[in-house]
């Protein structure tokens, strides 16, 4: 399987990219992985919603470059489905079975996801009603697709 992971931003925190760099590593028997960074849009902190849409379609329009027509996409959406590991593991080992192996989880910036973006989404995931850094969420994401695998393979990890 191919997982392309896109996300808003880079991340400077050493501590967050260690632990993508381990759940990198982990990974690597399971699949390849591929992990895109595209530039936040500068703007104040302060904004109209006619400025937030405007920054959010800039980064959108990044993301969708990003992407083919043939990839599987879930994007990260405080709105979408709230799943569980082992949900995520059947969904994912289904996507295989029918030919989708190119499967991309885009994680928006700190102002979400252009409405584009969500239109061109597969699936819609949250993580979680709380709202974490969208850096942290890589790693959160991360994890998870690990889990997933473990969970397919009945190998110990997931409790």
């Amino acid at each position: 399987m191919q997982i392309q992971i896109i996300s808003v931003g880079k991340i400077k925190e050493k501590y967050i990219n260690q632990g993508i760099a381990e759940f990198e590593k982990r990974l690597r028997p399971y699949c390849k992985l591929s992990m895109e960074e595209v530039n936040d849009e500068q703007a104040p902190e302060q904004m109209s919603e006619k400025e937030m849409a405007q920054v959010k379609q800039k980064e959108g329009e990044r993301i969708l470059n990003k992407i083919k027509a043939t990839q599987y996409v879930f994007a990260l959406d405080i709105k979408g489905e709230n799943w569980s590991s082992e949900k995520l593991a059947g969904e994912m080992e289904k996507l295989s079975i029918y030919g989708n192996s190119q499967v991309t989880f885009i994680i928006g910036g700190s102002n979400g996801l252009s409405d584009d973006v969500l239109k061109r989404a597969n699936q819609k995931l949250s993580f979680s009603k709380m709202t974490f850094p969208h850096q942290l969420m890589k790693l959160i994401l991360m994890e998870q697709i690990y889990r997933t695998f473990k969970i397919q393979k009945n190998e110990p990890y997931h409790k």
